[in-house]
């Protein structure tokens, strides 16, 4: 067989970029670090590292600070990423609103506006949210020195490998190729995400799973989806799809799912459900803080931390429900840690009670005994999670080697 040079060059470059990733990786997770230090964790040879950190130095990627304590010969000198130099665009395509956020590349929010929803077509969809981002970039140009990416999480199906959205419950698209449009319109990378996923990769990246391997998010809103880490790396399949809980069935005698089956997991926990049967049981004459003007979720978990017998019902049986889920992701994925988000975890000193109650009685000893079951620490309402495709992006070396080729 002949020998295919194509092949050599796809592996150096390959290679390269995975080198530059490693390197950035360890300067922004374990920093402040020597060259020797990084010579030594990552196992590149010392040449290596120096012409490495001399490229992320000239592009302003890391920036050299005072020298460590020597322990013989010539003190070394420490190494810590330097983030305001670059800046990203992170976007949360919701139900009823876009959520605009700028982050320089160190994951802080530098400015936040939220836009209406008003359109519900690819086409029309499209305009406006072009249209949202040139006023934002207007508006912060003062604080936007070199746009470097846009990042973009909605829910549904989303191919972040080819930049396209193929199904999202509140826009009627037909293989949207939206990436394409948006890099198209603004010159820079343009990544795509599932909603959740994309939180979950936050949890990794910024929140209470940063020190585990293995973790699942669960978020609870309208519906209720899950992001899976496994080693460290976002799950997904040949779909983009991965572990859509919310339709395990967990209720015999549960009404009809919009899904067609009856007793979804959705049915019983998500907050439409818990503010119609609290209304429900208003109206039956239970004793409650709650009235038929006031019976919104946030209410009901103020109220169960007040300790209203009724507010305090509901969260526990949402608890109980939305345990048996989690006990079904222990059993299968053994995760060192699950993570729970959205406006239910506002009452966290019931509704974990009850989750854990469920989780101990329904899985096995030796999966559950160093679980740690939490509520996010990150704001679920932002676009955070859109920012996480960036971090990933850079992490794996796509978006950080387009950086500096750009500026090559």
């Amino acid at each position: 067989m002949p020998f295919n040079y194509l092949n050599l060059v796809g592996n150096a470059e390959l290679i390269k970029q995975l080198n530059y990733a490693i390197i950035y990786r360890l300067i922004v997770q374990q920093a402040p670090l020597s060259r020797i230090q990084l010579a030594e964790i990552s196992h590149l040879a010392p040449a290596s590292i120096t012409k490495i950190t001399k490229q992320l130095l000239k592009y302003k990627l890391i920036k050299e600070v005072d020298t460590q304590q020597s322990t013989g010969g010539r003190p070394a000198v420490s190494i810590v990423a330097k983030f305001t130099s670059y800046q990203a665009i992170a976007i949360q395509l919701g139900r009823s609103t876009i959520t605009i956020e700028l982050y320089h590349l160190g994951a802080h929010c530098l400015a936040s506006k939220v836009y209406p929803l008003i359109y519900f077509t690819q086409q029309a969809v499209q305009d406006y949210l072009i249209e949202c981002i040139e006023q934002f970039c207007l508006e912060q140009h003062k604080k936007i020195k070199q746009l470097q990416a846009i990042s973009i999480t909605l829910p549904g199906l989303v191919d972040s490998t080819h930049g396209t959205v193929r199904y999202t419950p509140h826009i009627d698209v037909k293989e949207w190729a939206l990436a394409a449009a948006l890099t198209a319109q603004f010159q820079v990378p343009v990544l795509l995400g599932n909603d959740i996923q994309s939180l979950a990769l936050a949890e990794r990246y910024f929140g209470s799973t940063q020190d585990v391997d293995d973790s699942i998010l669960i978020r609870v809103h309208r519906g209720v989806g899950s992001g899976v880490i496994i080693n460290q790396q976002l799950l997904t399949n040949h779909n983009h799809s991965a572990c859509e809980i919310g339709h395990i069935h967990v209720d015999e005698l549960g009404d009809r799912c919009h899904c067609g089956n009856f007793g979804c997991l959705e049915n019983r926990v998500v907050n439409k459900a818990i503010e119609k049967r609290a209304r429900h049981m208003i109206e039956q004459g239970y004793p409650t803080k709650l009235t038929l003007d006031q019976c919104t979720i946030a209410t009901i978990c103020e109220c169960a931390n007040q300790g209203d017998d009724l507010a305090v019902k509901l969260i526990q049986d949402a608890g109980k429900n939305l345990g048996f889920a989690v006990a079904i992701m222990v059993n299968i994925f053994n995760p060192q840690r699950i993570v729970l988000a959205g406006e239910l975890t506002k009452a966290a000193d019931i509704l974990l009670p009850a989750v854990n109650s469920t989780c101990q009685a329904q899985t096995l000893a030796g999966l559950r005994d160093n679980l740690i079951i939490n509520c996010s620490t990150l704001d679920d309402c932002s676009a955070i999670g859109a920012f996480a495709l960036v971090q990933q992006a850079l992490f794996n070396g796509s978006l950080l080697m387009t950086l500096l080729d750009d500026k090559s």
